[in-house]
């Protein structure tokens, strides 16, 4: 596994990586009750010789442009080791739940600007980057095709930025040949426990997570 002992890990996104996250960030058992905490789960779990520290500064409802305006605060005074982000299901939903609301939508070239100069302003060991999502098995779906658009925006400032990057879409499409979306979320987007395992699942591949690994000692 990549990430190295005493090495600190850091998720920043929107309500998915919040999940009632402490404040003013997550550590420890204040991590929420998401995908963070189990891949921290999983990391003491797997690797307690390494005793990575993980942190959650994910906030519910924001976007790309809200991670730009506490980056300073929620992850450049932090110092991580490890960045992980996953932000853009906002940015893409209020176009389709306040479409009159115009003021609210981040569009792609704002999406992509705004993820270059953020990745750009930190210095870390490892950077992560997780495309947002919608668990929705018809990809005719406008809001379907609209995220898959912001996935691959992701995909490309990763390669830019030679970040990991984690399809996350791509993991939820796997387990949508074999169960319908309600199975891990109501509105197709806030996932409940399974579809949490599925984002925590492609993090830690994603970081080369030895799932087998044995324990020294």
């Amino acid at each position: 596994m990549e990430i190295e002992t005493k090495q600190k890990l850091l998720f920043i996104g929107d309500s998915i990586t919040d999940c009632g996250r402490g404040q003013p960030f997550g550590f420890g058992n204040g991590l929420g009750n998401g995908y963070v905490s189990l891949v921290n789960a999983m990391l003491t779990g797997g690797y307690p010789d390494r005793r990575i520290d993980v942190f959650n500064t994910g906030s519910s409802g924001h976007t790309v442009l809200d991670l730009k305006a506490r980056w300073k605060r929620d992850v450049l005074e932090l110092k991580p080791d490890w960045l992980s982000i996953m932000i853009g299901i906002n940015d893409v939903w209020r176009q389709f739940d306040c479409p009159l609301e115009t003021w609210t939508h981040v569009l792609p070239d704002v999406y992509e600007k705004t993820l270059m100069e953020l990745t750009e302003s930190v210095q870390v060991k490892g950077l992560v980057m997780m495309s947002p999502y919608y668990i929705e098995d018809n990809r005719s779906d406008d809001m379907r095709k609209r995220m898959d658009q912001y996935g691959a925006i992701v995909k490309k400032v990763a390669a830019r930025r030679g970040a990991i990057f984690v399809d996350v879409q791509a993991a939820f499409n796997k387990v949508l040949r074999h169960l319908p979306s309600e199975m891990f979320a109501w509105d197709r987007v806030h996932p409940g426990v399974a579809g949490h395992m599925i984002i925590a699942r492609a993090f830690l591949d994603g970081i080369d997570f030895e799932w087998d690994r044995k324990i020294p000692g």
